[in-house]
């Protein structure tokens, strides 16, 4: 017998808000113009760096695969201190133009131009069930592969302690990581990875 549809489910209210970002325009990273709210995204990748080829290629006809997505809460969010009735600032404006200046900071092999986005302006109550519903469908390189992409410098004594990111290992240039210790994983391993999870990536006629 046919589950009777629940608009309310959890699975059903993502795919709503999942449906209603891939609607809206891709533009330029960061947006021209700033704007209020929180919400979800999603960054596009279309240059010509080699390990990247595939996310290109899948992107020439339009923002079909992303690279990277995320969401930007309110501060205090994770804190659990938001308060839903507060306005949330220019929480998503500001977290897109956080991760321009990420790419911006690489000194090799990323150009911002390259780079295109689309996002939501949503309630906070729904972030979390958009983002890890962009997460599983589209396995986005710098969430499931690469790490620290949208990592903020750890300050003070934390980063000659920690680990430097893989993002950071890949695209060299953000002024925190350099003193950092060398990640795990040499350049060449990663760009191996890399490719193997590329192989399994969706296309644009499966996604």
């Amino acid at each position: 017998m046919e589950k009777p549809y629940n608009p309310l489910d959890e699975n059903n209210l993502a795919e709503t808000l999942v449906n209603e970002l891939l609607r809206r325009q891709c533009g330029p990273l960061p947006p021209p113009n700033e704007f209020e709210g929180a919400g979800i995204y999603a960054l596009y990748y279309t240059g010509d760096f080699p390990p990247y080829r595939k996310i290109a290629e899948a992107n020439q006809e339009g923002c079909n695969l992303p690279i990277y997505v995320g969401k930007a809460s309110p501060p205090g969010s994770r804190k659990g201190l938001v308060d839903l009735d507060a306005p949330p600032g220019t929480a998503l404006f500001s977290r897109l133009r956080e991760h321009s200046e990420s790419i911006q900071a690489a000194e090799r092999n990323l150009r911002l131009e390259d780079f295109k986005c689309r996002f939501l302006v949503t309630s906070v109550l729904w972030l979390a069930l958009g983002e890890g519903l962009l997460i599983k469908r589209y396995r986005p390189l710098w969430n499931a592969i690469v790490d620290g992409f949208g990592n903020h410098d750890p300050g003070g004594g934390r980063r000659e302690t920690s680990r430097r990111p893989e993002w950071d290992t890949l695209h060299p240039g953000r002024p925190w990581a350099r003193v950092m210790k060398p990640s795990k994983r040499t350049i060449e391993e990663l760009e191996s990875i890399i490719r193997r999870h590329l192989d399994n990536a969706p296309t644009p006629d499966h996604l």
